[in-house]
């Protein structure tokens, strides 16, 4: 019995070759179309098991092809998978009335593509009762799909919405703090409200960034850091809300830069010296360092806090995890954000994330490549 055909559509070559790639290895035949007409007369003259459909092509888009496709006679069963970058409750809505079984977004995992295509071709060979649970089971799938894409476009609006009137607030402070007769009471209070929207700001940038991470669009620039600096500025801004929970800010610093994004390592330093600080007991220490090793760096923020049990560790970086206060040892509270953010930041950086006991207290090392290049 001859493999299974997949015609696989896209007028990028890079992402022809990688399906094309991909799919020979699990023993397809690949038949390959850089646009809508050529994919029709690819159809018409091959015969395809399934279709590989990218959405956005100049000419003839995906939509319409999957539309024509379904028209002709032997187009009306056959399995049509659309690849996108868009990943939006539209796009997906416009794909399941143009006739698609299936929506993956790009960048594709090679497994995740296997999977899907396997999958499309054992529904095609199904009976037709069989098939008729399927397709219930599948709009349920699809309603809950178009839900995860509904609540995506949502956190994106909210983010969007938040910043400004969040940046509003920090500004007014500031021209507060410019006033000579400010009482050191008013002063103290504008102080915290800055600190206060910095926090805002920084749960609504790991919001942004945490989705844009799941959809594979969260990159990294390469430019030098002068770790100094960085640092100097990242204790300025916790100065406040160190000094309000009786804590000091020490570092040592015998690593002085590396070739990263800065402000994502900004970032990252800045979660995590706030998680710090949150956990941290009066009159303790909080310190960061930068250790070089071979062609990598070594960034550590400790506390000596309630510390995280070795069994937890594993989970601390989750999005939404907050552990059990109860349990003694393992109290990190907070908005369960920052740490999930941290985590797929320095994933983006080429790093890894880690936490280890400090004795007392937890301490999270980040180890970064010298150089992103």
């Amino acid at each position: 019995m001859a493999p299974p055909r997949i015609l696989v559509v896209d007028d990028n070559a890079e992402n022809r070759a990688l399906a094309k790639a991909t799919l020979e290895d699990e023993g397809y035949r690949v038949d390959l179309a850089s646009g809508g007409d050529e994919a029709l007369t690819a159809f018409e003259a091959e015969a395809p098991d399934c279709v590989l459909l990218d959405v956005r092509m100049p000419g003839t888009d995906g939509f319409m092809v999957c539309a024509k496709i379904r028209a002709l006679p032997t187009g009306a069963h056959t399995p049509i998978v659309f690849l996108t970058a868009l990943r939006d409750v539209d796009t997906f809505d416009q794909a399941l009335r143009a006739g698609g079984d299936d929506f993956l977004t790009k960048p594709v995992r090679p497994t995740e593509l296997v999977l899907r295509i396997q999958a499309a071709l054992k529904v095609s060979r199904l009976s037709d009762e069989l098939r008729e649970n399927f397709e219930l089971i599948r709009r349920q799938r699809d309603d809950l799909m178009r839900l995860q894409l509904q609540k995506e476009r949502l956190s994106a609006f909210v983010v969007h919405d938040l910043k400004n009137p969040v940046n509003a607030m920090d500004l007014h402070a500031q021209l507060l703090l410019t006033d000579p007769a400010l009482s050191d009471r008013s002063r103290s209070s504008a102080l915290h409200i800055r600190e206060e929207a910095r926090s805002l700001v920084r749960l609504l940038l790991n919001l942004l960034d945490i989705s844009k991470s799941e959809e594979g669009r969260l990159a990294a620039r390469a430019e030098r850091v002068e770790l100094g600096p960085l640092i100097a500025a990242v204790f300025e801004a916790f100065e406040v809300k160190a000094r309000a929970g009786q804590l000091s800010l020490t570092h040592r610093l015998d690593a002085t830069a590396l070739t990263g994004d800065r402000d994502l390592l900004r970032r990252v330093i800045e979660n995590l010296l706030d998680n710090a600080i949150r956990h941290a007991p009066p009159a303790s220490q909080v310190q960061l360092t930068a250790t070089p090793l071979p062609g990598q760096v070594v960034l550590a923020v400790s506390d000596a806090g309630p510390g995280i049990a070795p069994e937890l560790r594993s989970t601390i970086f989750e999005r939404f995890v907050q552990l059990d206060p109860g349990n003694k040892g393992t109290s990190r509270g907070g908005r369960g954000l920052g740490l999930a953010f941290c985590k797929l930041a320095v994933e983006a950086l080429k790093g890894t994330l880690t936490v280890e006991d400090a004795n007392p207290g937890a301490r999270f090392v980040i180890t970064l490549p010298q150089s992103l290049e």
